[in-house]
């Protein structure tokens, strides 16, 4: 049986949505924060040398980062399911957008998040320069990187209602912790096509069970 090495408010709350969608048993291993420093406990680093989640376990293989792992499970469990056909120009966009969500679309959010964090990070003498660095490094590269960003994502869902075409996707899995990211740090904006994107990706039955089986999910 699959098990999903499965750390509180990460990006492996996307496995286990992408494997309810499919349809398929898998066991749930938890991990927790830790409180301070919001770090993964050393625990993981027994199942990979990086300590990182998600994390999954599978017929002796061990299988690291959420791209390679959602095209494990999809070619290997699909059947068929959640991409559209070779060769078809939905499934250009569907791989475009499999690896924009980590490969273009986090690094931003993470440094955004980063930045804001970095007046708390350092002695309370020299926080009035840290705050102006990250003010200034948000204002002159993240903020610009991030509107154009979600620019294009909206832009992309003005052509279909999932962002591989007219059905769902495991790119619309994959896209979905960018997105909810970018509402969290309020960096979204009004973007009206991307929030009833979300609004339709969590009312999906597949999407409540994950959660259910994930446990408290800060980005829900």
């Amino acid at each position: 049986m699959i098990t999903v090495h499965h750390l509180n408010n990460s990006r492996s709350q996307r496995v286990l949505w992408l494997l309810e969608e499919l349809g398929v048993a898998y066991e749930v291993r938890r991990y927790e924060r830790d409180a301070q420093t919001m770090l993964a406990p050393p625990e993981l680093r027994a199942v990979h040398p990086l300590g990182k989640s998600p994390v999954i376990t599978d017929d002796g293989r061990t299988i690291a980062e959420t791209g390679a792992i959602t095209e494990y499970l999809v070619g290997r469990y699909g059947d068929g399911r959640l991409v559209p056909p070779a060769g078809s120009e939905e499934r250009l966009r569907y791989t475009y957008w499999l690896h924009f969500a980590e490969g273009s679309a986090m690094p931003p959010l993470v440094m955004t998040l980063v930045f804001r964090s970095l007046p708390r990070a350092v002695p309370a003498l020299i926080r009035p320069i840290a705050r102006r660095i990250s003010a200034g490094v948000q204002q002159r590269f993240l903020n610009p990187t991030l509107a154009a960003q979600t620019e294009l994502m909206e832009a992309e869902l003005t052509r279909s209602d999932w962002f591989a075409g007219p059905e769902f996707s495991a790119a619309d899995i994959m896209m979905s912790f960018p997105v909810e990211a970018a509402k969290q740090r309020e960096v979204l904006g009004g973007r009206a096509r991307l929030l009833g994107w979300l609004d339709r990706i969590h009312a999906r039955p597949a999407w409540i069970a994950a959660l259910a089986r994930g446990g408290p999910y800060a980005y829900a």
